[in-house]
């Protein structure tokens, strides 16, 4: 199914840049972003013997739309050529487009994770109870009164973002996704979400990272209502599994792509590490809160001040906090107690 002309055209500076023979990166802006700084996020289409594969999809605005549209149109792709979309997590810059996609095309076949399909109506449909769950979490983490409401809703806007859909495939890990031309292992890589997934290409030895690990900045690893219970310790034990994959090239779901996997992960959990001890060394003196813990640490956020954060940096910011904790009392090195209003940690 590949086009000789089309595969020649593929520049490295066009919205469209070819990976291998068959294998495309789609770049999609995302503009106006209410709650990212990131620029875009990459999806990934694969040639199939029965239509083409899509690896993400964006969130649902007109011009995200309007790029994939223009990206397939230049790769002679109609959606209705498109025969599945593998979602590497239901976060709405990846998931949100897909039910829009779905209903242009019903025959399309959308793949998620089991863990993620399970998330789907606490996020987008239920959202309302869940927004008021994670109101009372916040609060017994050091939150105050005033902030609470605006932390707990600080991501409502991007459910304007999502076209809601249910999987067809539920995966769970260990699948082959065959394409008919390539072959894509699903891995399952908890930690930024329960059931993100990430797939590799042993053809090419590509590994497509999804939020899994990027390149500059480290994946969002929270604690939260949805995140299971320890979710940074999650994330850290894929590492090994990852590590001895035979990989060339990495393309992940948001800056450009990159090699060396393993030094990547190396710089990842040393980032974790010192980050732990920031944290330890701030609760060596006396017992306090995820939220006073994340308002004394250094954050690197468009050189703001904590007084200065948005109430959605703060959420982003008390929640990878309490993802340390958990971590770090599952670790042994430190407690938790609860004074009469809120959770506090102290070193062992």
């Amino acid at each position: 199914m590949t086009n000789n002309k089309t595969e020649n055209q593929v520049k490295e500076n066009q919205p469209v840049r070819k990976l291998a023979r068959g294998i495309y990166r789609i770049w999609i802006p995302l503009s106006l972003a209410p709650v990212t700084d990131l620029t875009h996020v990459n999806a990934y289409i694969f040639e199939g013997s029965q239509g083409w594969w899509l690896l993400d999809a964006g969130w649902s605005r007109p011009e995200t739309f309007q790029a994939l549209q223009e990206a397939l149109k230049f790769l002679k792709i109609e959606f209705g050529d498109i025969n599945t979309i593998l979602l590497t997590h239901c976060h709405p810059d990846h998931y949100g487009l897909a039910g829009k996609i779905k209903r242009l095309s019903p025959k399309v076949r959308v793949a998620l994770h089991r863990k993620e399909a399970d998330l789907i109506d606490a996020r987008y449909i239920n959202y309302n109870e869940t927004e008021m769950k994670q109101e009372e979490q916040l609060a017994i983490h050091g939150v105050p009164l005033a902030e609470q409401k605006l932390l707990a809703s600080a991501s409502l806007n991007v459910l304007e973002m999502v076209d809601v859909v249910k999987p067809d495939l539920l995966l769970t890990g260990g699948e082959i996704m065959r394409t008919g031309v390539f072959n894509l292992e699903v891995i399952w890589t908890p930690g930024h979400s329960p059931g993100h997934i990430c797939f590799y290409e042993p053809q090419n030895q590509f590994f497509f990272s999804g939020d899994h690990i990027l390149p500059n900045i480290t994946p969002n690893i929270s604690y939260h209502l949805l995140s299971g219970p320890d979710p940074l310790g999650d994330y850290l034990n894929t590492f090994d599994k990852l590590a001895s994959l035979p990989v060339k090239e990495v393309h992940p779901g948001h800056e450009d792509s990159f090699h060396n996997l393993k030094k990547r992960l190396n710089e990842i959990a040393e980032h974790h590490q010192l980050r732990e001890n920031e944290i330890y060394n701030l609760i060596t003196d006396q017992a306090r809160s995820a939220f006073q813990i994340a308002a004394r640490l250094q954050w690197n956020v468009r050189g703001l001040t904590w007084e200065k954060f948005s109430p959605w940096y703060k959420r982003m910011a008390t929640t990878e906090v309490i993802a340390h904790l958990q971590f770090m009392e599952h670790e042994g090195r430190i407690r938790k107690e609860n004074d009469d209003k809120y959770i506090l940690y102290r070193i062992m």
